[in-house]
């Protein structure tokens, strides 16, 4: 698969060695000076209370929703999802830009909500390590088998993993992983919805009542499309039709639950997608994020073709 995506202009939106939450809110605002036709909104306040930033761009009768950053090592998702925005902003502006034809239809036929950092404290942790911000520094320690080295770790900072959070077959998760307390991953809470970013997410699901949901995760080159047999019967179309453009695999998911994703196509019985970006081992580096936004780009502007 060839990529007509071109990286000789120079993006607001960038990534150095790392990319922390403070990046991300600094980025939105200079892409709020550049194009004024898009809204920031606050969905909630992590566990730390940092602002939870939803863009809303589109005024279109079709709600799309996307997000990133659900896996505190995954941040690479993060400006991958913001950079794809900038684009798409761009090319309602810039005739030479990749999508100039198509982005101002685009935005006419969906209202596009996007949360690039769901996780922003869990972000900041898993490349920072611990800082006197850290009231909770000995159990972070502890989660983390003592070790201060947080790269790996995918939970929020009170060591729930976001992605275990949702009702859809909650119980049955858990016992499957077996993690009867928090840890650096997979331990999904008490009970389904108790972390306020989780909660935050599926208020704003709910509340705007999306026809498509797309989670960007890492890694893998994998598009995961159903749940339970509980999507529509046009969802492995719709997969097979991103994976032909990005060079990614659709693949039939079994054995998982408790995902934004599940639980989107078990509450809506509507499409939704979670992406695997990129290959290697998380924490994938800075320095494949133009490589991989070349793949999550043209899958992206794929789904606002849907």
């Amino acid at each position: 698969m060839e990529f007509c995506y071109q990286m000789n202009k120079r993006r607001i939106v960038q990534t150095g060695n790392t990319y922390l939450y403070k990046d991300m809110v600094a980025q939105l605002k200079q892409l709020q000076c550049a194009y004024p036709h898009f809204e920031v909104l606050e969905i909630g306040r992590s566990v730390m209370g940092k602002p939870l930033y939803c863009i809303r761009l589109g005024s279109g009768p079709k709600a799309f929703h996307m997000n990133g950053a659900v896996h505190a090592n995954e941040w690479i998702t993060a400006p991958l999802l913001l950079r794809f925005i900038e684009e798409t902003l761009a090319s309602t502006v810039e005739s030479s830009e990749r999508w100039s034809r198509e982005a101002c239809s685009w935005l006419k036929e969906i209202t596009l909500w996007a949360v690039p950092m769901v996780n922003p404290d869990g972000v900041n942790l898993s490349q920072e390590g611990i800082t006197p911000a850290h009231a909770n520094a000995g159990q972070l320690l502890a989660w983390n088998q003592g070790s201060t080295d947080f790269s790996r770790w995918k939970a929020n900072i009170q060591g729930v993993d976001l992605n275990d959070q949702f009702p859809a077959y909650w119980e049955e998760e858990q016992r499957r992983r077996a993690i009867l307390m928090p840890s650096a991953q997979d331990y999904g809470g008490t009970a389904p919805l108790t972390e306020p970013e989780s909660k935050a997410l599926a208020v704003l699901t709910r509340c705007e009542d999306f026809d498509l949901a797309v989670s960007l995760h890492t890694q893998g080159k994998e598009i995961y499309w159903n749940y339970r047999d509980m999507e529509p019967s046009y969802a492995e179309h719709l997969a097979r039709r991103l994976a032909y453009v990005s060079g990614y695999r659709a693949v039939k998911l079994t054995g998982s639950d408790a995902g934004y994703k599940d639980w989107f196509i078990q509450e809506f019985r509507r499409p939704g997608f979670t992406i695997e970006a990129g290959e290697g081992v998380n924490p994938l580096p800075a320095s494949d994020f133009e490589s991989i936004y070349a793949e999550v780009s043209e899958l992206l502007a794929e789904v606002m073709r849907f």
